[in-house]
């Protein structure tokens, strides 16, 4: 079957928007259909978490911000009072990642007064990057730098202080 070339264009675009549409980030979890027996949804677990689908979950875990490096996600959470920064990291379904995956943590908060720069470490549990500096007197100003690695490929981001805070404050 031949088609004349504006129709070939139009099918191509269509599928090249059907695909971006697939592969989209944003995209919500198709519903299950129904299941017949009990025993078939438990056979029919998947690698992923039951429903899990990758990047379909963005809403932070610990009350920080979520973001992405790649399929990477990790959540930030920054303490006003200085005590405890803690940075989380999960995969594309978020489920959780040993903090060993990262390396390199080092968290820069810029106050108006001078920056600084805090050293992170991993949390006795090993789940989270820990750190603690000066309190953060005003969040609307201040700024923090996220700089870390994973597999020896470094990687940094500038976070408003305010983004990671309950209502933005």
């Amino acid at each position: 079957m031949r088609f004349a070339p504006n129709e070939a264009r139009r099918r191509l675009l269509a599928a090249i928007a059907a695909a971006c549409s697939l592969l989209s980030c944003t995209r919500q979890p198709a519903a299950a259909p129904p299941l017949a027996h009990a025993e078939t949804a438990a056979s029919a677990s998947t690698p992923f978490t039951a429903g899990a689908v990758p990047h379909g979950d963005h809403n932070p875990h610990h009350g920080g911000v979520v973001l992405m490096k790649g399929d990477l996600h990790y959540e930030v959470v920054l303490d006003p009072t200085g005590r405890a920064h803690h940075v989380y990291f999960t995969d594309a379904v978020r489920e959780e990642l040993p903090a060993s995956i990262a390396s390199d943590v080092v968290l820069t908060i810029r106050h108006p007064s001078p920056e600084e720069r805090i050293a992170m470490q991993i949390d006795d549990t090993g789940e989270s990057w820990v750190g603690a500096g000066r309190p953060v007197a005003t969040p609307l100003t201040a700024t923090a730098r996220l700089a870390f690695s994973i597999n020896q490929d470094p990687y940094w981001i500038d976070i408003p202080f305010s983004a990671s805070q309950p209502n933005g404050r």
